[in-house]
């Protein structure tokens, strides 16, 4: 029996390595699973972002868009400047405009206010008020400037400053003796004519180099042909054996013409319409800018409303 043992001894530490071979063998295999799984699912994101975050990402939103806003309100300073310190046009005060150039300086100055106030009330409690207090007086300030520009001829006769509004002045028998008048008093073109003797090379047929009013009333319309003698006097052609173009020379403003230096072309709608044109350019421009700010103002302060409702009711 004795030599039995050695054998048995031998069996029994085969079979225990062969159990701790398997045993580390699944642990092994357990721990790989785990290992790869643990790769492959990544960890779940948090469903509750950082609020504090959020908040201050609107804030700035809200903020860049109040600071953009009074940006653009900025220029209605510069306009104001301009309407207070520019000289007005000659005889201008007769139609009474330079009235109108003050009441559109305070209504600017009421929008700007509002504008600015507006943006600020944005930040605090009440939004929907202050979006409908700063829309009013920018959609009444875009009506002004469509009217200034004579958007609708019909309306606009009843606009001062318009287009259709001055033409309808210059052809009031009551409102241009006092204008002609003035345009003669201001000496428009007695000041044409010592240009002309100071400057040797001035032509006094170049349109370009005339104001629109001195081109209509310091001297004959060009359809007339007639001939520059001197700067104080235009001579008459002879009557044309054609018959139709004798009838160019034969209009109204070709007879109205006198060279008489309180006389000239005052009466002649050239002169009206070059009066007119001196006028109409600077409030073209003038309702331009109106209409070009409000739409400006109007589409921020809409962004801007639109960011504080989000702020402050957004998810």
């Amino acid at each position: 029996m004795p030599e039995d043992t050695p054998t048995t001894t031998l069996v029994s530490d085969e079979s225990e390595q062969r159990t701790a071979v398997t045993t580390s063998s699944t642990l092994t295999a357990e721990e790989k699973s785990d290992h790869h799984h643990h790769i492959l699912i990544p960890p779940k994101p948090d469903p509750n972002p950082n609020p504090t975050r959020v908040l201050m990402n609107k804030k700035f939103i809200v903020l860049i868009l109040t600071i953009l806003t009074f940006i653009l309100s900025l220029p209605i300073l510069f306009t104001l400047i301009y309407l207070l310190y520019t000289q007005q046009y000659d005889c201008e005060d007769l139609l009474r405009l330079p009235r109108l150039q003050y009441a559109i300086v305070i209504g600017l100055v009421v929008v700007f206010l509002v504008s600015n106030l507006g943006a600020y009330i944005f930040a605090s409690r009440f939004p929907i008020p202050a979006i409908i207090v700063v829309t009013v007086p920018l959609i009444v300030m875009l009506v002004v400037g469509l009217g200034l520009v004579g958007a609708y001829q019909a309306e606009a006769r009843k606009i001062p400053g318009s287009p259709p509004w001055l033409k309808s002045k210059m052809h009031d028998d009551n409102a241009w003796p006092a204008i002609k008048t003035c345009i003669y008093e201001t000496r428009t073109c007695k000041d044409l004519i010592a240009r002309s003797y100071l400057l040797k090379s001035f032509n006094f047929l170049a349109t370009d180099k005339l104001s629109s009013t001195e081109a209509g009333c310091c001297r004959p319309p060009p359809v007339c042909d007639m001939e520059l003698v001197n700067v104080t006097y235009w001579r008459r052609p002879l009557k044309k054996k054609d018959e139709e173009n004798w009838g160019e020379y034969n209009n109204k403003d070709c007879n109205l013409w006198d060279n008489k230096e309180s006389v000239l072309c005052y009466n002649c709608n050239t002169c009206k319409e070059g009066f007119v044109k001196s006028l109409e350019g600077k409030w073209r421009r003038l309702g331009a800018f109106l209409i070009a700010i409000s739409l400006l103002l109007i589409v921020s302060h809409l962004l801007l409303f639109v960011a504080t409702m989000w702020e402050r009711y957004g998810a």
